[in-house]
């Protein structure tokens, strides 16, 4: 048997509900055909909201029941995701590390060692984006489990800007004296708040590492992201002691 929905959404000269293109999108997805209702005007929008006691559209209808908007659309389908999930995470490191590729290779440096500076470098700067483009409800998050920021509540609203000018330095291994302590200084401060909550106090808690009000959980994944901080900045430190016991000739 064919399965058929009925959807009423919005579309006027003016206006398409993008939620109304998603609705059509997802039911074709699921193998159903779909009656496509335009509704025209403001008028005849608010007209189909009070007949059927409804706030938004689009609407969608199955076997004669009301279904509701694209999210309840979506639960109905199984298609929330619940709980914890580590997809962001997983795209923001696979797309830093083609990045990482990408630069070693445009600059005639693709080796093991400069791909994986890299990755770490540009993996901080897009962790910092995650966090400064909503920096309050990022410090409201990492309040819940970082020491220092608990101590002192300014340093939640510091420490994305130094995760980004740090891996900013870094990529270009300018003022490695000032850009690879600070690293150090936050990826060890974190990774010591990061263990004793999750592994010492056991508490289950929601990672910052990607932005406030993830569903990232608190744990190996942060716990990386410092320990690569911390692993940059000394690999950065030795080389450039490295770098200045074998060229100072005083």
């Amino acid at each position: 048997m064919s399965k058929a929905a009925i959807v009423y959404r919005m579309v006027t000269d003016k206006h398409i509900c993008p939620y109304g293109l998603k609705t059509i999108d997802l039911l074709k997805d699921q193998g159903y055909e779909v009656k496509d209702n335009h509704l025209t005007s403001r008028e005849e929008t608010d007209a189909f909201k009070e007949k059927h006691d409804v706030k938004t559209t689009p609407q969608t209808f199955i076997n004669d029941e009301r279904i509701g908007g694209y999210d309840d659309l979506r639960e109905y389908f199984g298609k929330v995701q619940k709980g914890t999930t580590y997809k962001p995470i997983i795209a923001i490191f696979a797309t830093t590390f083609l990045m990482a590729l990408s630069t070693a290779w445009a600059i005639g440096e693709l080796n093991v060692i400069r791909v994986i500076e890299l990755f770490i470098a540009i993996s901080m700067c897009v962790l910092s984006v995650q966090k400064l483009r909503d920096l309050e409800a990022f410090s409201l998050q990492f309040l819940s489990y970082d020491l220092l920021a608990q101590k002192w509540v300014k340093y939640s609203y510091i420490y994305p800007f130094v995760e980004m000018l740090a891996g900013v330095a870094m990529i270009s291994g300018f003022l490695t004296l000032v850009s690879a302590p600070a690293a150090l200084f936050i990826g060890t401060v974190g990774a010591i708040s990061v263990y004793k909550a999750v592994y010492i106090d056991k508490r289950e808690l929601k990672c910052a590492c990607v932005g406030g009000d993830s569903n990232v959980p608190l744990g190996f994944v942060s716990l990386t992201e410092n320990l690569m901080m911390i692993a940059m900045a000394v690999w950065m430190l030795v080389g450039m002691w490295f770098f200045y016991s074998t060229h100072c000739y005083c």
